[in-house]
């Protein structure tokens, strides 16, 4: 595996929103996942604003339960078949996503029975990519996992999380660490806006901290826990997170980065996978591209940090 840390390519990223998504009820996975990834994530890539967007698809059957949890602390029951990011450069970026948003929202009942949208003015932190593919698209090749960690109140919570991950991110067998620190989610002010999906939670994930962890493999991740770095933070879970959950990542799929719709974000994900697998160059060219690529304004300059 590489050595390499990638992280400074999201740094253009200043503002995010994490959704946790699960699947509408009598819905087949195998559905849900193919209209997520090639129906709804193009609607999504052509909305104005948007500058990085990605899905991980969850495995419902295996909600990756070896990520240790200290006495005292509770396991998140919610079941749930994924996550979406977005992200964007500038507070008017992401205002000019919203205006436009209604169209995506109005698409969710079809495929959702609950959507919860986290805030994060500040972005998101990541600590460490060791991924050289920065257009990932297809079953994940790592042992990755979300980390739902609902934080205590009066606590401080938000300092041990990073620094504990900045910790657990040197070691060389963490081939990422990504650290969501949200806004509190209000039951009161569903989000995101979808009319007939559910965005309502339960006190459990009302407070969420999201770490996205990935390793070489399940056995790499087991030593890691083994080791004495992790240990301590596990001795420390009671004192500042009341409930954890897992989530075993089956699918990893990049629609938009740095702006720019990818092949996936154009063409839907299995045609991008199409077009790797038989190797058709040709259809990646300017001329062909271009047939595919929304129309948009140019986009304002990001604000300053």
């Amino acid at each position: 595996m590489s050595t390499i840390d990638y992280s400074a390519r999201d740094e253009g990223v200043r503002r995010n929103v994490y959704a946790s998504v699960r699947r509408r009820d009598g819905l087949p996975r195998e559905l849900f996942a193919n209209y997520w990834r090639d129906v709804h994530a193009t609607l999504c890539s052509r909305l104005p604003g948007l500058d990085f967007y990605v899905q991980q698809h969850f495995d419902r059957d295996h909600t990756a339960n070896l990520w240790p949890v200290a006495d005292g602390v509770r396991r998140i029951t919610a079941i749930l078949d994924g996550s979406a990011e977005l992200g964007f450069a500038s507070t008017e970026q992401q205002q000019r996503f919203g205006e436009a948003s209604t169209v995506l929202y109005a698409d969710e009942r079809n495929l959702f029975s609950e959507a919860i949208a986290y805030a994060l003015p500040a972005g998101s932190m990541t600590m460490v990519d060791r991924e050289e593919d920065s257009l990932r698209n297809g079953p994940d090749r790592l042992h990755r996992v979300h980390v739902y960690m609902n934080r205590k109140p009066g606590t401080d919570a938000d300092r041990w999380l990073e620094d504990a991950s900045a910790s657990l991110a040197a070691d060389l067998a963490v081939q990422k660490w990504k650290l969501h620190l949200p806004e509190p989610y209000d039951n009161t002010h569903p989000a995101p806006p979808s009319p007939d999906v559910g965005h309502h939670i339960e006190d459990d994930r009302l407070n969420l901290a999201v770490a996205e962890v990935a390793f070489e493999n399940a056995r790499t991740a087991s030593e890691f826990f083994a080791g004495s770095c992790f240990q301590k933070m596990l001795r420390r879970q009671p004192r500042h997170l009341d409930a954890i959950a897992a989530y075993l990542v089956t699918g990893f799929y990049t629609f938009v980065r740095d702006g720019v719709p990818t092949t996936a974000g154009l063409r839907g994900s299995r045609s991008a996978e199409l077009i790797d697998r038989v190797g058709a160059a040709n259809q990646l060219i300017p001329d062909i591209a271009a047939r595919f690529a929304p129309v948009q304004a140019s986009r304002p300059r990001a604000e300053a940090r």
